[in-house]
């Protein structure tokens, strides 16, 4: 007899990232070695003043070395990619994300 496997998510987990990356992460190790609090002072004067806020230039930064380390060819690619993956969530900063 075949069997039929029923999907069936439970709604509301509580789950951390914190718990779900490891902690002998390659971006655990990122995050605690190379500090990226010069970027924002670095860009400040790029930005204008008034408009729509823009995303964070740190979290940018991130994401360019996930495309470097991961080599990622495209922005659409690294979208997904983030998207996708818990660790890169984790290393950026970011719960979720809109459709990528």
């Amino acid at each position: 007899m075949m069997g039929k496997k029923e999907r069936n998510f439970a709604q509301f987990i509580q789950v951390s990232l914190e718990e779900l990356v490891p902690a002998d992460h390659f971006y655990r190790h990122l995050e605690r070695t190379l500090d990226l609090s010069f970027v924002r002072e670095f860009v400040q004067e790029t930005y204008a003043g008034k408009g729509r806020p823009s995303i964070d230039p740190v979290v940018f930064f991130k994401l360019q070395l996930v495309m470097f380390f991961e080599d990622i060819r495209s922005e659409r690619l690294l979208m997904r990619h983030a998207a996708d993956r818990l660790s890169v969530r984790w290393y950026i900063g970011v719960r979720r994300f809109g459709a990528c």
